[in-house]
Parts: structure tokens; sequence; C-alpha cells
């Protein structure tokens, strides 16, 4: 069985992968490094606790990372509307019981240790998945390349390389909030796949599937019919012509454990550093012809395949 690492900058989206992770006969979860992005560091500490206690996995660890971008000097201090006050759509889950693993600072280093530990101990049998900021990554990568080069998969959500950004016309959230740290980790040699907008904006949960959780009469959901709620309205009133909501996360989740969900491009990237294109996730011209391919861009999704898979998983951990 594979060991899993999931890297959370804990949101609403972020949460529904931890829960399908955690339904997945595939794969162990053996812990989570948090990072700043949706909400800051703390809270993303604070939301995955409070979240794996609600699914009934307390045994899970959380450890902090990084609180600011690698070019940031202040810890970064934003919670996203499209998330709630808090994060989790302004739910508010009982206090967990017990505290995360170290403290969040600007170099993740409790996060960055664990993750190399994880990679010394397990080689292949890790799957890495970072759903927000590769701050973390990037750090990991800088201490010890050949550790994350041994691993059997590091799978990302963020960047957009055939459609629009999400925060800019070129700009995924993730990537631009952390630019200098996508960039790095793209330009490593380390392998890594990227599940961006191209994909996760062709996956969408139907408003519906929120009764079905409702009903299983489970505090977990009836909160999670909270927590995604309020992204549905979000999503409905920004972005409606989706007719649901974006399974970003989850699908880079899902891609990780089954990659014969995407079809896949082989490509050298590169993030745009400076000018109105900063944090596009791009070709990198300088290695267009190198026989080597570092970065492989799911560009193409079963889509009915992957939500009804969701969908039975998300019973499976609500329920």
């Amino acid at each position: 069985m594979k060991k899993l690492v999931l890297d959370l900058d804990m949101g609403v989206d972020d949460a529904m992968a931890l829960a399908y992770a955690l339904a997945s006969p595939e794969a162990e979860l053996i812990g989570i490094t948090t990072v700043f992005g949706n909400v800051p560091c703390a809270q993303s500490v604070a939301n995955c606790l409070a979240v794996l206690e609600l699914l009934g996995h307390p045994e899970v660890p959380v450890v902090a990372g990084a609180d600011r971008a690698l070019a940031a000097r202040e810890p970064y201090a934003t919670m996203v509307d499209v998330h709630g006050d808090n994060g989790i759509g302004g739910v508010e889950l009982p206090v967990p019981a017990r505290a995360g693993m170290g403290a969040p600072d600007a170099a993740g280093g409790a996060a960055v240790d664990f993750l190399l530990d994880a990679a010394r101990t397990w080689g292949s049998d890790l799957i890495y998945v970072p759903t927000g900021p590769l701050t973390n990554l990037a750090r990991a990568i800088e201490r010890d390349a050949q550790a994350m080069r041994s691993i059997g998969g590091i799978v990302f959500m963020g960047g957009a390389l055939t459609i629009p950004g999400n925060v800019t016309p070129g700009a995924e959230a993730n990537i631009a909030n952390d630019p200098e740290a996508a960039d790095a980790v793209l330009r490593s040699g380390v392998p890594v796949t990227m599940v961006g907008l191209d994909v996760t904006h062709q996956t969408i949960l139907p408003f519906d599937e929120l009764a079905r959780w409702r009903a299983l009469g489970t505090p977990a959901g009836a909160a999670f019919a909270d927590i995604v709620g309020y992204y549905f309205n979000f999503y409905l009133e920004h972005q409606g012509y989706l007719g649901g909501c974006a399974l970003h996360d989850p699908l880079a989740v899902a891609i990780a454990l089954d990659p014969a969900l995407a079809g896949m491009l082989d490509i050298n990237l590169k993030v745009d550093l400076d000018g109105p294109f900063r944090g596009r996730t791009i070709g990198d011209p300088l290695r267009l012809h190198d026989p080597q391919k570092s970065s492989r861009v799911a560009v193409s999704v079963d889509a009915p395949r992957f939500v009804e898979r969701f969908c039975e998983r998300m019973l499976r951990a609500l329920g």
C-alpha cells in the first residue's frame, strides 16, 4: 500500500481532498504538512486538526510548515473569501483535543523535516500531494533534492497551462501565492505532475450532492454540507456557468492515486516571475528541446468517472 502525505492550506476543497484520501483504500495517509494560502498557516493547522477529529482520524500527524512565501518578509495573514472567514466556510467545529507538531515559520522547518524523513523512510512507496503554495516542497528540494527525487510521486494542485488563471489572466491562486517557490520546483528537475485549472474546472460537484451528505445523519455529513454549501454559494455568485463547485484539490489526490484518470502532456515548465504575467505556469523555452521532461501536466480528465468515485468516497468518509 502506498503511503500518502498531503500538504494543505486548509480551505474547503482541501477538506474534501482530506476526506477523499481517508476513504481511499489505495493509500495510507501518514501525515499532513501545512502551509499558508487559503488561510494563514496557523489556521491551516487548526482546521486540519478539527477536520481530522470530525472524520474520526485523530491519529494522523499534522505538522506546521511555511507561514510565508520564499520572498516574503512577513507571515501571510489573508483569509480568502471563497473559503469563508475561517477557511472552512465559517463553520465552527469543536476545538481539537490535540496540537499540531512544530510551529509555523519562514523556512517551513517542522513540515520540511517531516517530509524529508518520510521520503528517506518510504522512498518509492511515498506519494506527496501539495494543494497550496509549493513553499514547503521548494524548501525540501533545496535541502535534499535527491530524497525528493526518490519518492513515488509528487502531484500538486496548481497552475493553468491551456486556460486563463483564476486570480489574474495568467496566474492560478496557489502559484500566485508563491511564484518563486513554484518556479524553483519546476526548474529543479525533480519529477512533478501538475493538476491545474485545465482539468479541475472540468470536474464539478452538483449541488444536490450536499443533501445526500446531510441525509447520512452524522455530524460529519452535516458539517461538510454546511462547509461546502458556503463554497457552492461563492461559485454560484462568481462562476455560475460551471453549474456547481470545482473539485480542485480532491482531483489532485485522485490523480496521484490513479494516474489513469488524466491525460498528460510531458513538458518542462517555468513560472513567470516578472511583469503582468507574474505567476503564470508555461513551457520553458530554454528547455524546450531537452529530451528529459521533469513535469507532466494533466490536460484531460475522465470527469464522470472521477466525480462518481468522489461522491462514493465522500459518503464513506462522512458516514
